[in-house]
């Protein structure tokens, strides 16, 4: 059988991609990007309105560009509705759970000419589903799930209704899926969850996030670690004090802020206000000088005023950010924030967002600026117009006109920058090599 697969959403979308192309290549079935496909699978996003409405449409087109191709359908869009999921024309349609088992009911429906809709009350959950860590097809960095689920309920999210409550891997799992990703070869482990912050709260043994950290950085000690998304309140003195011990932690943090306005922050039912985040970006600061903070954004909650979105500006100047990914509110309905008073329109939610994305592009060169004269280990990825392109440990895209190694760690001297990405020349080259 010959699959396509579109993923769309978070890392942890991507995380699960790539184990269910692990069970489907185990099987013997093969990846095809030349519209000749037997099943297209689609692993969808339902964080907002528009992320549905860009699950459809790939549905829609993978279908179109594998006109004989049957469609199987996943994720947290599916979730919440599967029967929008069975009208786009889905054979197979599972929520955002049971991967394995979303894998053989798409083998049956291949095999049979059959379907299947299967999903389940995300609440019942009460542990978390092990699937390979590993790398989707054609990337150099491997995911490692160490948590699923949410319990933040936060106005304008879906996601706990998708995913259920919090549910983490024990530390056990987590080191020996560190061991083998780096056994494999891979020099960078991303660690990644719906919300990695309470890791453990579930389990009850006394752990945290500092120990799974630490746990895959032990494990996995020539591979570098990045870590995903951070509640800024999991970020204390103690917290740092773990990571700083371990070298191969990437000195990149990447913080969930959404509003730089308290007022704001509290009708989102954020659990921090601004003094609290700037403390924790600090405490960053301090123990990890130079690092890059990068952070989530919305524009347009609704009942924000100009003079909130001033704050935000404001605030935001102050953090000095390496980079921001800025979206316009999109209402998704059955939260409590689409049903708010104070709705902005349409164009005032992408003009707000223009705003904030010109002071991030200010903020991201100004990053970049101060890189220029120092040298950065390389994760180098692939080949484009003649550089070789890859990632920097503070996560700044790097670009070389020089030979070098898809999967290789190299010193580069930074000699420039256009705004986007930095261009230097290597100094030396890692002796470790990567296989995926």
């Amino acid at each position: 059988m010959k699959y396509a697969i579109t993923t769309l959403g978070c890392k942890m979308n991507q995380f699960e991609t790539q184990a269910m192309e692990q069970l489907l290549q185990q099987h013997g079935h093969t990846p095809t990007s030349a519209g000749d496909a037997d099943v297209v699978i689609v692993n969808t996003c339902a964080v907002t309105a528009e992320s549905g409405r860009k699950s459809r449409q790939a549905v829609r087109r993978m279908l179109h560009e594998n006109p004989g191709a049957f469609a199987a359908v996943c994720g947290c869009f599916s979730q919440i509705d599967p029967a929008e999921a069975e009208a786009l024309g889905a054979r197979v349609v599972y929520g955002s759970g049971e991967r394995a088992r979303f894998v053989a009911a798409v083998e049956r429906a291949a095999a049979e000419q059959t379907g299947e809709t299967r999903v389940d009350d995300p609440f019942r959950r009460m542990e978390i589903e092990r699937l390979p860590g590993g790398a989707l097809h054609g990337r150099t960095r491997a995911y490692l799930r160490i948590e699923d689920g949410c319990d933040n309920f936060c106005t304008y999210c879906v996601i706990p209704y998708a995913r259920g409550r919090v549910r983490s891997l024990p530390l056990a799992d987590v080191a020996a899926e560190a061991a083998r990703l780096a056994a494999e070869g891979f020099r960078e482990i991303v660690v990644t969850g719906i919300e990695i912050a309470p890791y453990g709260k579930d389990l009850r043994d006394g752990s945290g996030l500092a120990d799974a950290l630490s746990a895959v950085t032990e494990a996995a000690p020539d591979a570098r670690v990045r870590i995903g998304s951070l509640e800024p309140t999991v970020i204390t003195e103690e917290f740092c004090a773990v990571l700083a011990a371990h070298p191969n932690i990437c000195r990149h943090f990447h913080l969930s802020l959404q509003s730089g306005c308290d007022s704001v922050l509290r009708a989102m039912h954020r659990h921090y206000d601004t003094a609290a985040f700037a403390a924790s970006t600090a405490l960053l600061r301090r123990w990890f000088p130079g690092c890059a903070l990068t952070a989530d954004l919305i524009a347009g909650f609704p009942g924000e005023t100009e003079e909130n979105m001033q704050e935000t500006l404001t605030f935001l100047r102050t953090q000095r950010f390496a980079a921001l990914h800025v979206f316009p509110y999109s209402p998704r309905p059955g939260t409590k924030a689409a049903a708010m008073p104070g709705q902005l329109s349409r164009a005032e939610k992408e003009t707000r967002a223009a705003r904030v994305k010109a002071l991030a592009a200010e903020m991201h060169r100004a990053y970049l600026e101060a890189q220029l004269g120092k040298t950065l280990p390389v994760l180098f990825e692939t080949e484009e117009d003649g550089f070789w392109q890859g990632h920097a440990e503070n996560y700044c895209l790097v670009r070389v006109r020089a030979r070098a190694a898809r999967g290789v760690i190299q010193n580069v001297k930074i000699l420039r920058c256009d705004g986007e990405a930095l261009f230097g020349a290597p100094e030396q080259q890692d002796s470790g090599g990567q296989t995926g």
